[in-house]
């Protein structure tokens, strides 16, 4: 499989590439290619987040628990003090980024669940969820950062599998066909439960007429 630096390397270029062209095909302003850029090189590290003890595993934590303390401080403003609020966000960052991270890689199993489709679309849900509901964006702006996410998902799996592929030895290596697959097939209960979670997530998305007006000016510009 691609190491680390592979992954980032091949999804910040497949970014950087989809921001410019969206910018140029006009279904964004400048200014959002850059962000649609970034989420599709963090989506290019994210399915590794199932490794114990890789760099992708702590960026991904890290960023996680920067989000939750946004969270925290957002919604318990209005009831706390300013050194209450700090001390909420502070034990928010830790426990996630500690225990909660401690807790994941105890229970997930690499090339497991997170190198699948469905992890795919779960990401980029929670990344439209996110901008929508924490950082207050169009349902335009939203839907489109959830499409950079699955972009930046797919290249990693993508990438993996790509790996897989002996050339010189004529031949597939056993983890062919472990990285782009529809969800773990031999624990069918994580497909379940990630399903769950996707559902549970779908009153918090934004309204879906957005989507389909960013699918119609893409076929547009298409034909």
């Amino acid at each position: 499989m691609a190491n680390f630096k592979t992954h980032f390397t091949v999804a910040a270029v497949g970014g950087a590439l989809a921001g410019a062209l969206g910018w140029q095909a006009g279904l964004w302003p400048f200014v959002d290619s850059f962000p649609v850029a970034g989420l599709v090189a963090l989506g290019g590290i994210v399915p590794d987040i199932d490794a114990d003890q890789s760099r992708a595993v702590r960026l991904l934590f890290t960023l996680m628990a920067m989000l939750a303390v946004i969270g925290c401080v957002s919604a318990l403003q209005p009831f706390l003090s300013l050194a209450e609020l700090s001390g909420a966000g502070v034990g928010t960052y830790l426990f996630v980024r500690y225990p909660l991270s401690s807790l994941f890689k105890r229970f997930s199993v690499h090339r497991g669940i997170w190198h699948s489709l469905l992890a795919a679309v779960l990401s980029s849900l929670a990344v439209a969820v996110v901008s929508y509901q924490l950082f207050i964006q169009t349902a335009m702006q939203s839907w489109i950062l959830a499409g950079a996410m699955l972009i930046g998902v797919l290249i990693h799996l993508l990438l993996d599998e790509i790996y897989s592929i002996d050339i010189e030895g004529r031949r597939l290596k056993r983890s062919f066909g472990t990285a782009f697959k529809l969800y773990d097939y031999g624990t069918p209960q994580t497909a379940l439960l990630m399903g769950i979670v996707i559902v549970s997530m779908t009153p918090w998305l934004p309204p879906y007429d957005a989507l389909q007006a960013i699918g119609g000016r893409v076929l547009a510009l298409w034909r």
